[in-house]
């Protein structure tokens, strides 16, 4: 690109789009990339800060900050998502359904490492909306060189930074255990907790039971629930060391793999994952999921509606971030919980 006079560049090509900003009014492009400059503009432009602009002169070894910004738009895209109409050399990245975000940090941190590039996103491994802004890219300078982007496409090898994974329609069984709720000395509150949470994904609630304390009632509610068809296993209470506390034993008994009992998380650190047959998920809920608005569940919910296996690995991680602030207006996802 060349470097001119505004009052000179009559009969130009502009480069870039020239935005205008008007406080509490505007800010957007008056003028787009590839207007040819008239006598009547140069008034415009001066009034927007442009004493100098840059006018086109082609170069076969760069690219324009618009054309750069498709190819990192192309690194990006997978199924479910969508860009933006691309504008100053900016594409934004936007969800085609709800679902899972999940991010090759990989990727991600390799591209953001060459400069003159960004791509700028939401924290993977949490849910997104369909039409949400799940990221946005950018070049820098108005003209990069092509060789760059070369090194941006071999970074990714053909891999998407991005993909959204759909959430899958589970019929899902709730085991609410204790001899509290089932001797009816109160009133089980805990069911209708984690039904509302469900009701965020769409899922099937194909039964409920309810169960003393012992191990082997606990199990046999459960067995009765996946013979009912369920393909998720929520049991609820019963989860601290309380020598009364029976679920994790319970759960022990018909899982073929547990991940993990306890997490670096809270509220909830006394979660359990664990698998059945045809990795079945079966999750004991501790009590603080009943009262606390955001826990451990919600941090892993998502992740198992998507159809993900999770592993002892996902849970060490969660300690950083793992502390829930309990603000009195709660704003999570926006957040630093679970990230």
């Amino acid at each position: 690109m060349k470097l001119m006079k505004t009052e000179e560049a009559v009969g130009q090509i502009l480069c870039h789009d020239i935005t205008q900003i008007i406080k509490g009014v505007t800010k957007d492009a008056v003028f787009r990339k590839g207007h040819i400059i008239r006598e009547e503009d140069i008034p415009v432009l001066l009034s927007v800060g442009k004493d100098h602009i840059y006018i086109w002169e082609n170069n076969e070894n760069m690219l324009h900050e618009n054309d750069a910004a498709q190819i990192l738009y192309d690194i990006c895209k997978n199924e479910n998502i969508h860009p933006s109409e691309v504008k100053e050399g900016k594409i934004e990245v936007i969800a085609d359904c709800d679902g899972l975000l999940k991010i090759d940090r990989e990727i991600l941190q390799g591209v953001n490492a060459l400069g003159e590039m960004m791509v700028a996103s939401r924290h993977g491994d949490f849910p997104v909306r369909k039409g949400d802004k799940i990221a946005g890219t950018r070049i820098i300078p108005l003209v990069i060189e092509k060789e760059k982007m070369e090194k941006a496409k071999q970074i990714a090898d053909g891999k998407p930074i991005f993909e959204i994974k759909p959430f899958l329609k589970k019929k899902v069984g709730i085991v609410a255990t204790g001899n509290e709720v089932f001797y009816g000395r109160i009133e089980d509150t805990f069911t209708p907790v984690i039904e509302e949470k469900l009701s965020e994904y769409g899922t099937e609630v194909i039964g409920r039971k309810l169960s003393n304390d012992d191990p082997e009632r606990i199990e046999a509610c459960i067995q009765e629930l996946l013979e009912q068809g369920a393909d998720m296993i929520i049991c609820t209470g019963g989860m601290s060391v309380d020598p009364d506390d029976r679920t994790p034993a319970a759960i022990r008994r018909v899982a073929k793999e547990v991940v993990t009992y306890g997490a670096p998380v809270l509220p909830g650190a006394m979660f359990l994952l664990a698998y059945g047959k045809e990795d079945i998920p079966i999750m004991g809920l501790p009590g603080c999921v009943m009262y606390a608005r955001r826990t451990i569940f919600d941090l892993v919910l998502p992740r198992v509606l998507a159809g993900e296996k999770l592993q002892a690995e996902d849970f060490h991680v969660l300690g950083e971030g793992g502390l829930c602030l309990s603000c009195p207006v709660c704003t999570f996802p926006n957040c630093g919980f679970g990230k």
